[in-house]
């Protein structure tokens, strides 16, 4: 029987309870959870609930699988909508083809993800011979390893939506580490328990058990100890040096920027006096620049060996100084600090975040994992360990490597200095090896110690004089929270590349409103006609030179990729012809045939797998771009400005083999995760045309299923996650409802700091819409350009700059709507009197603009100075302005991670509803993705008795500016004709969802510019008559909600309208004018 426990009465969205299971009852969520002042009740509610969904990770029996029957409740829902239409069942059709015909190729296959079994409904359970023959003695073991470990399809799931300014940050540190803390004294006391058992079991007398009981104790309490003396001797010899300025300025203080060119000014120079040429000999160029044999050994890569992405001279490094992975298990004797366990995994988009979480991880102290001895003590509080992790092109301290700029190059620079074959004076001096052991331990000792970030990382490496990059690894085992950056963390090549493994581990994915299309844009890959000429010419000029002294490997994998490089042009080209006689529908589209992507010359019969890897371990890549720079050097002239400009901007670019090798990687997708387009593009530096292939996912499921099904819990948190369904459809299908929980928190202001108003039309009930509509705001793309609506908006905009003070900010759908408005607004109409729209909005307000093509910093920078100035600026006309006004887009530079607080957002506008274009191919194949994997789970629900069909979702009709018409004669539009209408319909609908909530997400992130912090106040006015409609307000964040709702009872009280703009402009008013 469930047990319930209560939380405080607070402002969130549903029921406020945690259901527990009947196992955890008795440990139930602490009430304190050192933080480090009083946190608000949605603080507490914040933390109890993440406390619960990582204790039920404890709570599987040992001998549970998924195929048992689940009738526990969720463990906390605060949501009442429906994680997805249709109940989560595998597929048991066929896996689509992927976009190749790869039948030929005889090394690696892609996994039919179709037609595996689904981890998270079955798990089989295999029982090897030496399991047998351990006896009982294996089962009592596994059973105390049962409360860390978690078996596959048992991780928890978890949204959470916390305003910004409601403490999320430190809400996820305190909650997570204050249970990690909880956890290790758990199993320290059931460790000692376990010991008692089995003494007593084998008759031995009490005081015997009680004494070895106490040795244990002793002998983990003092191992513990002394790794917390280690820590602290060095954290205080850190005060000590910020103090004397040895480090520079205390932490917390501006912090100069990293010298990290030094020596490049004199390398440049020696390369300038000598006129840029090498003069190398025929012999040497070819120790140079030809690759050595290669040879094809028939071997896959491991997906079990955390250390397979690395190259062998990375994974002979490691292994040599005895450096573990992230979760893993292998590593020498690294000292009193080397501990395995449960590791939290933060990410978030960007090193800045990264760094504002640990400036926050740096302020609650936690008690110690390991209790005291003597209960009469004061606990002992425990240092958080915490390693940030990046890669090589914020980390590399080599002034000769950092300086190649682009990521790919510092990578293939680190590792040909760490090939054997290189001369012992020319490799890394920086590298671990057994001579600078000791400073390797040092800098682990010393970034466990003292809470880092990537730059305190940086610098200690250079104080030390060892590779951050590879001695960070060495902090992993006895690191408790690691950090770093989302490509990091959502491709698997890059987890596997660092060593991570998230299995049994916590993953926390912050800012998570945009992880879907993150986990797009690392799978994402381009390629344009003018890199496959660059392609084409620069692999000719490398066979010309050396072929004659290739091996037989090489001479038949440098041919077949100059085949791919021409099939690929040859298909590029034909689709250039074409768009050459100006039809739309050759300028862009989708390619429906792939396979005509390779067919000439045969290239579609060659094994890319293959010939991807020969590619990378041969680091033909770099041998060839550094050969045509070399050619280019030797043949230049050395006043040539030109050309010297050329070379410098080849050196920031990757090779254009690399580009061209994620490109083939993506061919090799399934042909139903992802579709491939081509467009137009305006030409290069007066180049006649141009056009670009380009790969883009069509859903992030199959992508984030290896972090979903390894971690032991996945926790999705942000300030604007409305609305949730898409991340539990699109990320999530197949998690059980019993194992997902979502939290929507309120804010922390109170009611009276927010207004939100929803302006439909100009009058409370505007007259019948006859086309664009009497004086309603209808900014649907068929509507939008209206010149009558767009002053209409011009004339509210002036209207609440006549009563907010300081500073507005007003966000557009789009970059060429915001500027087609100020067009509208600066021309002359006789009906809008003498003055133009701007012009009377320039005697209100100075007037910014966010533009593509400008710094938004400058621009920022101008609209704070304006509003902080303690002169109020003069207008165009010469009359004092009241603060400024900026105008920006949704999705735009402004709308995301920037902080209008206080004076700098009094009000923030949202104008129209961002919908991307309905007839672009890349929304066309999304859409038909969408409803053909619908009606696919929706007639797999009906085929299976035990499942039943969800009821439909009320009907939602969509805005005219979402049909569209597919040519594809295999799109699921055409193919499902036969199907009864109303699954047909259904899909539309669940895809029609889906682009709605995209929509929303953005408008939502925007919204969150606003109100910051507890003090904050500010208007939000949402302007289109969509915006009043119901269905679509429940997707707005549920703070919002309830302020609309707060806004239209003080309306009704007041005897005011509660729609149009006079109910609007009298509610503002009242507003601002009771925060005078």
């Amino acid at each position: 029987m469930a047990s319930t426990l209560p939380i405080p009465d607070i402002n969130v969205i549903g029921p406020s309870f945690i259901q527990r299971d009947s196992q955890n009852a008795e440990h139930p969520p602490p009430t304190d959870f050192n933080h480090p002042y009083t946190p608000y009740p949605i603080q507490t509610a914040f933390m109890q609930t993440l406390y619960t969904v990582l204790d039920r990770t404890v709570a599987v029996p040992p001998n549970t699988t998924a195929n048992s029957t689940n009738t526990t409740a969720p463990s906390a829902t605060f949501s009442s909508t429906a994680a997805t239409l249709i109940p989560s069942k595998p597929s048991p059709s066929p896996s689509p083809p992927p976009l190749f015909n790869l039948t030929t190729l005889p090394t690696v296959h892609p996994i039919n993800r179709a037609t595996e079994p689904s981890r998270s409904v079955t798990s089989k359970t295999t029982t090897t011979s030496k399991d047998k023959d351990k006896g009982p003695s294996s089962s009592s073991s596994s059973s105390s390893s049962s409360s860390s470990s978690v078996p596959k399809g048992h991780a928890q799931i978890a949204l959470f939506e916390s305003p910004t300014g409601t403490g999320k940050s430190l809400s996820l540190i305190c909650g997570s580490l204050t249970w990690l803390r909880n956890h290790k004294r758990l199993q320290f006391e059931s460790e000692i328990e376990k010991i008692q058992q089995q003494m007593e079991a084998s008759g031995e007398p009490g005081w015997m058990v009680e004494s070895a009981i106490k040795r244990k104790r002793e002998e983990l309490a003092q191992r513990y100890e002394e790794m917390e003396r280690t820590l602290e001797r060095i954290r205080q010899r850190e005060r000590e040096m910020e103090k004397e300025g040895e480090e520079g300025q205390a932490r917390g203080g501006k912090r100069r920027k990293l010298d990290r060119g030094k020596g490049d000014e004199e390398e440049g120079g020696k390369k300038k006096e000598s006129g840029g040429s090498r003069g190398l000999t025929a012999s040497d160029e070819d120790k140079e620049f030809l690759i050595e044999d290669w040879r094809d050994e028939g071997v896959g890569l491991d997906e079990n060996d955390p250390m397979g992405q690395l190259s062998k001279e990375t994974r002979d490094l490691l292994e040599k100084v005895g450096m573990g992975t992230a979760g893993g298990k292998k590593g020498g004797d690294d000292g009193p600090v080397a501990e395995e366990g449960i590791k939290i995994f933060y990410t978030s988009r960007t090193h800045s975040q990264l760094t504002q979480f640990i400036q926050e991880l740096r302020r609650p102290e936690f008690p110690a994992s390991v209790p005291t001895l003597n209960p009469q003590e004061e606990e002992a509080k425990g240092i958080v360990k915490q390693i940030p992790l990046s890669s090589r092109q914020k980390l590399c301290i080599n002034p000769t490597v950092n300086k190649l700029g682009t990521l790919a190059a510092i990578n293939e620079r680190c590792q040909s200095l760490q090939q054997s074959k290189t001369p012992k004076e020319q490799r890394c001096p920086y590298l671990p090896n057994a001579a600078n052991l000791k400073a390797t331990h040092e800098f682990r000792d010393t970034a466990l110690a003292t809470l880092p970030d990537i730059e305190d990382l940086y610098q200690t490496g250079q104080k030390l004089q060892i590779c951050p990059y590879y001695a960070s690894r060495s902090a992993i085992p006895g690191a408790e929270v690691i950090t770093l950056p989302y490509p990091l963390l959502l491709q698997k090549s890059a987890r596997e590349a660092l060593g991570i493994k998230l299995e049994d581990n916590i993953v926390i994915i912050d800012e998570a409103h945009n992880i879907m299309d993150a986990v797009s844009n690392v799978h994402a890959a381009e390629i344009k006609y003018t890199d496959l000429k660059r392609a084409k010419l620069s692999l000719g000029m490398y066979h010309q030179r050396f072929h004659q002294k290739l091996t037989g490997e090489n001479r038949v994998m440098v041919a077949q990729l100059q085949r791919v490089v021409e099939a690929l042009g040859v298909y590029i080209k034909s689709r250039l012809d074409k768009a050459a006689k100006g039809l739309k529908e050759d300028q862009e589209g989708t390619v429906l045939e792939p396979n005509l992507l390779l067919k000439a010359g045969g290239a579609d019969q060659i094994n890319l797998y293959k010939l991807i890897r020969y590619v990378q371990e041969s680091k033909l890549a770099f041998k060839i771009e550094r050969y045509i720079s070399y050619c280019e050097e030797e043949s230049r002239d050395t006043d040539d400005e030109e050309a010297e400009k050329e070379i410098k901007m080849r050196e920031g670019r990757p090779p254009v083999l690399h580009t061209l090798c994620s490109f083939l990687m993506a061919l090799t997708n399934l042909s139903s995760e992802g579709k491939i387009f081509y467009e137009k593009i305006p030409p290069p530096r007066g180049e006649v045309q141009d056009m670009k292939l380009s790969y883009m996912l069509l859903s992030p499921t199959h992508a984030f299923s290896s972090i979903a099904e390894s971690a032991r819990a996945v926790i999705l948190a942000g300030g604007t996650m409305s609305p949730f369904e898409d991340y539990k459809a699109h990320l999530f299908p197949d998690v059980p409802p019993e194992k997902m929980t979502t939290l929507s928190c309120g804010h922390v202001i109170p009611p009276e700091n927010l207004c939100v108003w929803t302006l439909g039309s100009i009058a409370p009930n505007p007259k019948v819409d006859t086309g664009i509509g009497e004086d309603c705001f209808d900014f649907t793309f068929a509507k939008r350009s209206n010149p009558n609506m767009i002053n209409r908006l011009g004339l509210v905009l002036l209207n609440l700059c006549s009563v907010v003070p300081d500073g507005v900010v007003a966000f557009f759908p789009s970059y060429g709507y915001l500027e087609e408005v100020i067009g509208v607004w600066k021309t002359h109409e006789q009906a809008m009197g003498p003055r133009t729209i701007w012009e009377r909005l320039e005697d209100k307000k100075a007037l910014f603009i966010d533009s593509k093509t400008e710094s938004s910093e400058q621009t920022l920078q101008k609209y704070s100075d304006v509003i902080h100035s303690e002169v109020r600026p003069l207008s165009p006309s010469g009359s004092r302005v009241k603060g400024a006004m900026l105008l920006s887009v949704i999705g735009g530079k402004m709308s995301e991670g920037i902080n209008f607080s206080d004076r700098l957002g009094r009000c923030v506008i949202v104008v129209g509803m961002p919908y991307p274009n309905p007839r672009s191919p890349e929304w066309i194949a999304r859409r038909e993705y969408l409803e053909a994997n619908f009606i696919e789970r929706y007639t797999a629900s009906q085929q299976t008795a035990t499942i039943t069909a969800p009821l439909p979702a009320p009907i939602i009709p969509p805005p005219s500016n979402t049909t569209h018409h597919s040519t594809n004669p295999h799109s699921s539009r055409n193919k499902d004709k036969d199907k009864p209408p109303n699954v047909r319909k259904l899909a539309a609908r669940a895809s029609h969802l889906f682009y709605e909530n995209a929509t929303l997400r953005a408008v939502n992130q925007s919204i969150g510019r606003a109100i910051r912090h507890q003090n904050d106040y500010a208007a939000i006015i949402l302007i289109d008559n969509r915006f009043e409609k119901e269905h679509v307000r429940a997707k707005l964040p549920g703070w919002i909600r309830e302020g609309w709702e707060e806004t239209q009872r003080q309306a009704k009280e007041d005897g005011k309208a509660l729609k149009g703009l006079q109910g609007m402009m009298g509610r503002v008013n009242m507003f601002f004018r009771g925060k005078k």
